[in-house]
């Protein structure tokens, strides 16, 4: 699923590369984000004519943490290929609503042509849980408190990306919202393992609202969604 989903893309970004001098990315940052990551830096891509973004940050963690969203991209993708520019949220700041709009002054400047989306286990998309999802939000960037499921999603003992315990999980962090990542001309969401099979369920087959945010992109006029038979285990083949 990773393969295709980087070969399919990689396509798309050469071919907005035909016509544009560079193309603006966000990246999400997740464990299920792996296979994919690893396959696309090995695409034959112009890398110095891509602007990387990404979509979400933990608020007061260590800057060398491993768990930060932008030091996972910066190991699996943005330190392995040559950048045009690379904008990292900063997490670790003293004042996070400045953060949110620095970041989404930048993002204003180089609007999203492509957005690489996970799922979460609730169905957030970045870090917009439903209790915070509003896909009529007038902000681009805010400011938003976790629930307990999407922190807990965060906890694996055996993997250095992650939490060893929710008590680490951080309890807000800084988001790119739900228009905000809508607003992306293409978006692809990457959606591998069994513990996705509910979100992807009800993704699939809830009415769109912000109970179930990622069922926004299910009305994205270019929105695609890769998932493995086990993310899509709960799924009929008619349906």
């Amino acid at each position: 699923m990773g393969a295709a989903a980087a070969e399919t893309v990689a396509a798309k970004i050469n071919e907005i590369l035909a016509d544009k001098e560079f193309i603006n990315i966000v990246f999400a940052a997740a464990p299920s984000q792996n296979e994919f990551l690893a396959e696309l830096r090995w695409k034959n891509i112009p890398w110095d004519r891509v602007n990387a973004f990404h979509m979400d940050e933990y608020i007061g963690l260590d800057n060398g943490a491993t768990q930060l969203f932008g030091n996972f991209l910066k190991e699996r993708l943005f330190d392995k290929v040559n950048f045009r520019q690379v904008f990292y949220i900063g997490g670790n700041t003293k004042d996070a609503k400045a953060e949110c709009k620095r970041y989404a002054a930048l993002l204003e400047q180089y609007p999203t042509d492509i957005v690489f989306l996970g799922i979460g286990e609730n169905t957030h998309v970045a870090f917009n849980d439903p209790h915070v999802a509003d896909f009529n939000d007038s902000e681009i960037v805010k400011v938003v408190d976790l629930d307990e499921m999407n922190r807990k999603q965060q906890v694996d003992p055996n993997d250095p990306s992650c939490f060893k315990t929710i008590q680490q999980v951080p309890t807000h962090a800084i988001t790119l919202t739900v228009p905000t990542l809508f607003k992306a001309t293409h978006a692809y969401a990457i959606v591998p393992g069994e513990k996705k099979a509910d979100a992807i369920y009800y993704t699939i087959n809830s009415e769109v609202s912000e109970r179930y945010p990622s069922t926004i992109f299910r009305v994205h006029p270019a929105a695609t969604l890769f998932i493995d038979e086990n993310s899509a285990s709960r799924l009929s083949i008619e349906k």
